[in-house]
């Protein structure tokens, strides 16, 4: 079977040398952007099938004035029957899509494990369809890129052409999923950090172009969110301060958003039992469906609801459907909704289940958006567009969530085909990001990965040292002396040195400090100081760069010692070896060239 695959691979490799003698690199990686996008909107096509029959099969069948019992135990069973697959099937994580990508690019070589071209979709659809309340988008983002990456791996590719399959598999995915090439294109330049050039922006539109078509082949032309903007809907001067207004309300609904996710998060990697796990997060998500019904799912019902002005459809399945018509208590239930959004997301995927931050951001946004408008027309009387307000408030909460303006002011804009509601898009989408980013720098995707030093960005020169490693760089070939050791000691061991740098341990293995080989000379030929205890002659390094360090905050450890070489410890002190400032230079250029290098 390994024969096989090994004889199938070559074969293809083989039959694209044939096809490559014959174009330049421009045209071969148009043809390859092509066929991933194809790949990418057949995946995205397959996700939203499955994801449809198992909620269609779960949901279709009560009547909307009942409330819904069966929400009490639907989401434990999908994530269970999603922890039990990525355990004992995929054997490998498959959540946290987007940050998971980012983290190929910088740490694998863009290398992403072929499985992810499908259990993504398996995943995603089981955790979503039985009511995680997580978005499609991860899981489809992550599928697509894998696809990117491994047509890459097939054809032997460099990291730089394999990294913008990548990212066209990527912006392909979600240019599918919404029918929405614009979005994709932006998608992968804004929050994949992918460099705008010649060769690399054709590419990436052919491969988002593609998978729209594919998606509206096979999923009809009706976009995904039907919503016709009416003269009432459109954007008017005088609803400026209003807009400023949601735009720091989303900005605020952002940074709580992220922070209740991560805290959630927390939680759960405290808990160490997987069966508590399914428990704590069965009952908080069973409570919380059953009472609020929208949570169910990626919530697709919800926004195309309020986008549509039909509020009174939020309260299908529920408790309180007799309290559908009351405005005062349609504004606690927006609220409501909106923040248990966000637990019960951060719940999902830290339980073990499989989806997306996407879908979610934009979940609460429109809450968001819709509330504000209830209350402007409740309480003070307003004409204020419920769909409108709604439509730039996802806008907002992404924007700012996402820390991707551009992407969410064109995806709300193909979404609901509301060019018309530009302005305030910017307007919102704007403060919000200005907002959120003075209360968190990062993304809800970079954030672990900035913290560890693993996030590629736009600076080349940030960006190739994220591609180094201490460990790799890490030389251990100095001879070790003992605190025990004479001078004598050393003179006989110099003739066979090629390190003018000596550690001195002790019994442990712990560093005690450091002989340079200059300090020795005036010394070393006099036979009658051979007696004497080499500790005589040691001294402090300038400073120890623990194991674990990012090469980031090494280098300027170099210049604040004023010196060329310093050693490595262990928490414990314990010496590992030396990292010397002319090899990470070295390492640097090579990293910089290989991340910037095109083929001809």
């Amino acid at each position: 079977m390994i024969t096989l695959e090994r004889n199938i691979k070559e074969r293809i490799y083989q039959g694209f040398l044939h096809l490559s003698r014959r174009l330049t690199n421009g045209q071969t990686m148009a043809i390859l952007a092509i066929l991933v996008g194809l790949f990418a909107g057949v995946g995205a096509f397959i996700f939203n099938t499955l994801l449809h029959f198992i909620t269609h099969s779960l949901t279709s069948w009560t009547p909307d004035d009942q409330a819904q019992w069966l929400f009490l135990i639907y989401p434990s069973v999908g994530i269970i029957l999603a922890t039990l697959f990525v355990k004992h099937i995929v054997k490998d994580g498959i959540s946290e899509g987007v940050t998971r990508v980012l983290y190929a690019m910088s740490r694998k070589d863009s290398r992403i494990a072929g499985h992810n071209c499908w259990t993504s979709i398996v995943g995603g659809a089981t955790t979503i369809g039985f009511g995680g309340s997580v978005g499609p988008e991860a899981p489809i983002v992550l599928t697509g890129a894998a696809i990117g990456s491994n047509v890459g791996k097939l054809t032997r590719l460099n990291y730089k052409n394999t990294t913008l399959l990548l990212c066209c598999g990527a912006g392909a995915a979600v240019a599918a999923i919404f029918k929405a090439p614009i979005t994709g294109v932006v998608f992968v330049l804004e929050i994949l950090m992918l460099d705008i050039t010649s060769k690399s922006i054709i590419p990436l539109l052919m491969a988002s172009v593609t998978a729209t078509i594919t998606s509206l082949v096979l999923h009809g032309f009706s976009p995904i969110y039907a919503v016709s903007l009416t003269a009432g809907d459109m954007f008017q001067v005088w609803q400026i301060p209003l807009f400023v207004l949601l735009g720091c309300f989303c900005g605020i609904m952002a940074f709580y958003f992220t922070s209740v996710n991560s805290r959630v998060g927390s939680f759960f990697k405290s808990v160490h039992s997987q069966y508590r796990k399914w428990l704590y997060a069965g009952a908080i998500l069973g409570l919380l469906m059953f009472i609020f019904p929208p949570l169910y799912g990626e919530g697709h019902g919800s926004f195309t609801a309020l986008m549509n002005g039909n509020t009174t459809e939020l309260f299908d399945n529920t408790l309180f459907y007799g309290l559908r018509e009351s405005d005062w208590f349609l504004i606690v239930y927006l609220i409501a909704i909106m923040l248990f959004k966000v637990v019960a997301m951060a719940t999902t995927n830290a339980a073990g289940g499989v989806g997306g931050t996407f879908a979610p951001s934009l979940f609460v946004g429109a809450f968001a958006g819709a509330t504000l408008a209830v209350i402007c027309r409740t309480i003070f009387g307003w004409d204020v567009s419920i769909t409108s307000f709604t439509l730039v408030g996802m806008a907002g909460v992404m924007s700012g969530v996402m820390k991707a303006p551009l992407t969410s002011i064109f995806l709300i804009a193909e979404l609901s085909n509301g060019y018309g509601l530009f302005i305030p898009l910017m307007i919102v989408a704007c403060i919000s990001f200005a907002v959120n980013y003075g209360l968190d720098r990062d993304s809800i995707y970079t954030k672990q990965l900035r913290m560890r030093g693993e996030l590629l960005s736009h600076d080349k020169d940030s960006s190739a040292l994220v591609f180094l490693r201490l460990d790799e760089l890490m030389e251990t070939d100095f001879i070790r002396l003992r605190e025990n050791f004479t001078l004598g000691d050393v003179v006989n061991i110099i003739s066979s040195a090629r390190r003018n740098i000596f550690p001195v341990l002790d019994n442990g293995g712990k560093l005690l400090g450091i002989v340079q080989l200059d300090d020795l000379r005036r010394d070393m030929f006099d036979r009658d100081k051979w007696s004497r205890s080499i500790m005589h002659y040691m001294v402090q390094p300038p400073d120890r760069i623990l194991q674990n360090e990012q090469i980031q905050s090494v280098m300027p450890r170099f210049e604040q010692a004023n010196t060329w070489m310093l050693p490595v410890v262990d928490k414990d002190n314990g010496y590992l070896g030396f990292i010397s400032k002319s090899r990470i230079l070295n390492s640097y250029r090579e990293a910089l060239v290989n991340i910037t290098q095109a083929d001809d």
